[in-house]
Parts: structure tokens; sequence; C-alpha cells
């Protein structure tokens, strides 16, 4: 079971510590420093310019994209992660309100045991017990719901790049289209970089009218 909290950063200020006060008799005038010509700051190199994005090698015939950045930035992908972050927040925010319940009952019980009787004292460790289970059982039944939901989601997911692959392989002949991230490569000519033409095509797919059914 792994716990759900939420993390607040702060930013810290930085205190100044006021100048310490000058002495009572006035300071001896320094030596005048001898005249020495002024300091030439070093010119800045100039910012590399970015490199220009290279042609694609006609007749290659192998090529690549990268899988995750289809994922994060075409639109189908970040439809199913909304998908996952909107079932995210309202699992936390179960899990949330059931804490808060249980804290309050914890806090009962180590403060106002002593003055309750036996029933009442026992009516409350059941309570305690109670919510304890239940925080357990949304947390697990959170993280099996989102494991579901991001499979469903990858199945589908797959389910629509994989004709917008094979149309583009088909169009540039390839023999075979990689994931970059597995692929094992030390080195590739960024020519060969498709990510941004499945992404297009892929968001082309989604907003394309669905065929009408005879």
């Amino acid at each position: 079971m792994s716990a759900v909290s939420v993390m607040a950063v702060g930013s810290a200020l930085a205190q100044t510590t006021p100048p310490a006060q000058p002495p009572a008799q006035p300071a001896k005038p320094p030596a005048t420093p001898p005249a020495t010509a002024p300091a030439i700051p070093p010119t800045a190199a100039p910012a590399p310019k970015p490199e220009a994005p290279r042609p694609y090698p006609e007749g290659a015939k192998i090529a690549y994209i990268d899988i995750q950045a289809v994922a994060s930035n075409s639109v189908e992908g970040k439809a199913a992660t909304a998908k996952l972050q909107e079932l995210e927040k309202k699992k936390v925010a179960e899990i949330t309100e059931k804490n808060k319940a249980l804290e309050a009952a914890k806090t009962k019980q180590q403060t106002s045991s002593t003055i309750m009787n036996d029933s009442a004292r026992l009516s409350l460790e059941k309570e305690v017990d109670k919510l304890t289970r239940e925080v357990q059982f949304l947390t697990q039944e959170a993280q099996s719901e989102r494991g579901a939901l991001q499979a469903e989601l990858q199945v589908e997911f797959q389910r629509k790049l994989n004709p917008v692959l094979e149309q583009v392989g088909k169009e540039k002949g390839l023999h075979m289209l990689v994931d970059i991230n597995n692929a094992g490569a030390v080195w590739v000519d960024t020519g060969l970089d498709l990510t941004g033409e499945v992404i297009k095509r892929l968001d082309a797919a989604r907003s394309a009218p669905a065929p009408v059914k005879k």
C-alpha cells in the first residue's frame, strides 16, 4: 500500500544583517592606489545558433520516432493523460476526505479516551479500525482503477497510432520504423526523425469526421 500525500513547498526569505556601526574616530583615509589601466572585460562568446533541421535522407529504409514525445504532444495522448489525471484527482479527494475523518477519530482517541466510559472507548476504537481499513481499501482501489484505465488508454492509443505508422512507413518506402528510446542507437541522422510527421497525422486523423456507415 502506498500512501497518498500532498507536499507543500514554500519559499524562504533571506534575512539581512544590519551593517555594523562605524568607529567613534574617523578612519584613516587609505593610501592612494597606484594608477593602473582599467580592466577590459572579456568579450562574451556568441551563443551558438540552433542547428537547422536536417532534411529527410531520400531513399532511407530505416527511420525513427519518439513514442514518448508522440504520447506527450499529440492531441490523442494529451486527452488520455487528462483522463488519467481526472481519475487521480477524484481518488485523491476521496482518500483525503477519509483520512481527515480518520485523523479526527485518532485525535479524539488520544485526547478524550481517559474520560470516556468503556463502551464509548470501545466504540471509538472500532471507528478508528474501520476508517483505517477504508483508507487502505480506497488506496488499493485507486491503484487498481488507475492501472486498468491506463492499460485501456494505452491499447486505444496504440490502435489509433498503428495505422498512422503504417501509412508513414509505406509512403517513405521504409523497411523499419523504430522507437528511438528503445533502439539502442549510439548515433542517428536527425533527418530520419519522423516524430513530428506522426504527431501531425495522428492529430489530423482525430479531427477528421467519422465515415458514414451505409
